[in-house]
């Protein structure tokens, strides 16, 4: 299977809006979340699976598999923010981080002051 991004899935009230479905099978099968862990899943099914589930937004960021994009887009999400824009928001705010380290890192390496790795662009 292609390991491709899924959607985040709606939320309401700081939680992801359940798939009724997946709750009902879920509850009614013998299946446990633990009986999930083991078995061989990506980290995307993973999100997804505990998005179609209604998991808390808060609780999602603590799941080992949820990385910080996804996160960071769906906590914006749950402030009102479209799938999209959450996205596009989060991984600018990543590539600030990006860029913050890589300007300490140079400070460092080339034994120059920050003030000189400002430009006007």
């Amino acid at each position: 299977m292609k390991n491709h991004r899924m959607p985040i899935q709606p939320i309401e009230d700081n939680r992801f809006v359940e798939n009724r479905i997946v709750t009902q099978l879920f509850q009614t099968s013998s299946l446990t979340f633990n009986d999930i862990a083991i078995m061989n899943f990506t980290d995307q099914e993973r999100m997804q699976f505990a998005q179609l589930i209604g998991y808390s937004v808060s609780g999602f960021g603590t799941l080992i598999y949820v990385d910080d994009e996804t996160y960071n887009a769906a906590v914006k999400m749950s402030e009102g923010m479209s799938e999209a824009d959450a996205r596009i928001e989060a991984l600018g705010e990543m590539l600030d981080e990006a860029r913050q380290g890589v300007k300490q890192a140079a400070v460092a390496l080339f034994k120059i002051h920050p003030d000189d790795l400002e430009c006007d662009v």
